[in-house]
């Protein structure tokens, strides 16, 4: 998946969480993105199984969607949590790069932030 997909799904769970609800007007506000932006990729996670728009356009995730985004928006809180508490970058600083680094990091290199987080 693309990193455009995960931002999505995770602002999904994030907004679902906040909300309670989510509509795709709800994700480009929170984006600030384009409607018409939104909507293509809300219609490719639906296709990838990742989401289900109902009838009055709420978006829901899947079993697989839940996954993903819960697994990026861990990347994303403990990157921040090292970016901050350990090597001391600003919240603002850290919230910004834990949202880019969270798409690249590989599976190992987490686990390791991870350990040593729990460690420390």
């Amino acid at each position: 998946m693309y990193e455009s997909g995960e931002m999505y799904l995770e602002t999904i769970l994030v907004l679902k969480k906040r909300n309670g609800q989510v509509r795709s007007i709800d994700v480009a506000r929170e984006l600030n993105f384009s409607k018409p932006s939104v909507s293509r990729a809300i219609g490719i996670l639906k296709d990838e199984g990742y989401i289900l728009v109902d009838n009055n356009n709420y978006i829901e995730l899947t079993e697989k969607g839940k996954k993903k985004a819960k697994d990026i928006y861990e990347k994303h809180k403990v990157l921040t949590m090292f970016l901050t508490d350990i090597i001391k970058v600003s919240s603002e600083i850290a919230e910004e790069d834990a949202c880019r680094i969270e798409h690249i990091i590989s599976d190992e290199t987490f686990r390791g932030i991870k350990k040593f987080l729990e460690d420390y």
